[in-house]
């Protein structure tokens, strides 16, 4: 089955978000522009590792430029973000890779999140334009708008479950089972 590219080159959207409650949340990645609309499913954890790697790059172009590119340093506050996922949300797949690319040329961000893969040896040729390849989401971000983008999903992860003062495990509503307490119930 040949592979479906979702190309999103300066989308009027794109935003990390979940659906549910702290503790069974999932996170979707989700672009969106001219009334077509695309979600990918992924972890916590990528989200987190995407946030983050953002802000890396981002500096890295911002003083690898002199501090002449168009990024700014921090989050424009008119471009945030909080508004809930667009609706309808139907997941096109699961995210397995991703990876990033600052833009020299263009300046702009490159963000693709690629199809998680069960078989290890079509998971080789990892971003290489096969048509044969996993399905891919690619999105061409402004530095402003790839700082609202990490701003918000790095809001997203911390409003999460707090964790618990001595183990630092996530607390349930209900409690937990602490390691430090050995075993009995906060």
């Amino acid at each position: 089955m040949p592979r479906q590219v979702y190309f999103y080159d300066q989308p009027e959207r794109f935003v990390a978000g979940t659906v549910g409650q702290p503790g069974a949340r999932a996170f979707y990645l989700q672009a969106s522009a001219r009334g077509r609309i695309t979600s990918v499913l992924l972890e916590k954890t990528q989200v987190t590792a995407l946030a983050e790697r953002i802000e890396e790059v981002l500096d890295e172009a911002l003083r690898r430029s002199g501090g002449s590119a168009s990024i700014p340093p921090t989050a424009p506050q008119d471009l945030l973000d909080t508004a809930p996922l667009d609706l309808p949300l139907e997941q096109e797949f699961r995210v397995g890779t991703m990876a990033l690319a600052w833009d020299t040329v263009d300046s702009c961000l490159v963000v693709e999140a690629q199809a998680l893969v069960e078989d290890e040896e079509e998971g080789a040729a990892v971003f290489e334009d096969d048509e044969n390849g996993p399905d891919m989401l690619r999105v061409r971000l402004s530095g402003a708008m790839a700082r609202v983008f990490a701003k918000r999903a790095l809001d997203l992860v911390a409003a999460g479950r707090k964790p618990c003062p001595f183990c630092n495990l996530p607390l349930d509503p209900e409690g937990h089972l602490c390691p430090r307490a050995n075993g009995y119930r906060r």
